[in-house]
């Protein structure tokens, strides 16, 4: 168990760097849980019955009822971009599509936040695991060229081993994180491209009411 510990020993020459690739899966695994949170927890939302309720309303003219479904759920981006088309619903179809487009961009960062963040730390748990590898055969070989002849080979295999060591630490890190960064931004899209379907669902919807209306005026 001590030598074990001794791995991540931030004092001890091959732990220094199993420390630092320990260090960085602890942010990944910050990262990752938050926005997994956040993405299939805190911003879910059934779009096809949020769209039906709204568009029942809009069809009533009851705007008011519409805008209230939206603030039921007023941290959920989906429902910010609605409200802002709904506000506009008297406007013209360049405002609304104007309000609707701003806000989608305006939302955007709140969904993919943090997610580049990990493509970044698994750059960085590859490279501390080169850096180590590189660190431990160094000292292997200086160690060598100093130790006496009976202990060549025992050195010679300790810093092989440090090199080893960083080098797997490095991948265990960096190979689940390129796999959370990559279901992460796949989850990414898939709510933006919800918000841009749901937006064009409800302009053309009060686009089309509304060219209505001025035809029976």
């Amino acid at each position: 168990m001590t030598d074990f510990l001794m791995k991540f020993n931030p004092f001890d020459p091959g732990g220094f760097w199993m420390f630092l690739i320990a260090l960085t899966s602890v942010f990944t695994v910050f990262v990752a849980a938050e926005r997994i949170y956040v993405l299939w927890f805190k911003y879910k939302v059934d779009s096809r019955q949020v769209m039906s309720r709204i568009l029942s309303f809009v069809d009533s003219n009851n705007y008011s009822r519409a805008i209230e479904v939206c603030n039921a759920q007023s941290n959920n981006p989906m429902m910010v971009v609605l409200k802002a088309g709904l506000l506009k619903a008297n406007r013209s179809d360049v405002e609304i599509r104007r309000a609707l487009e701003q806000t989608t961009m305006k939302v955007g960062p709140q969904i993919s936040k943090r997610i580049p963040y990990l493509a970044t730390l698994a750059n960085v748990a590859t490279l501390l695991g080169l850096l180590g590898t590189i660190f431990g055969l160094i000292l292997a070989f200086e160690s060598v060229g100093a130790a006496s002849a009976a202990k060549k080979q025992e050195v010679l295999a300790q810093g092989i081993a440090i090199a080893m060591e960083t080098t797997a630490g490095g991948l265990l890190v960096a190979i689940p994180t390129t796999i959370a960064h990559a279901i992460l931004m796949a989850k990414q899209g898939s709510m933006l491209d919800a918000i841009e379907d749901s937006a064009l669902t409800l302009f053309s919807h009060i686009s089309a009411k509304n060219r209505m209306g001025s035809m029976q005026r």
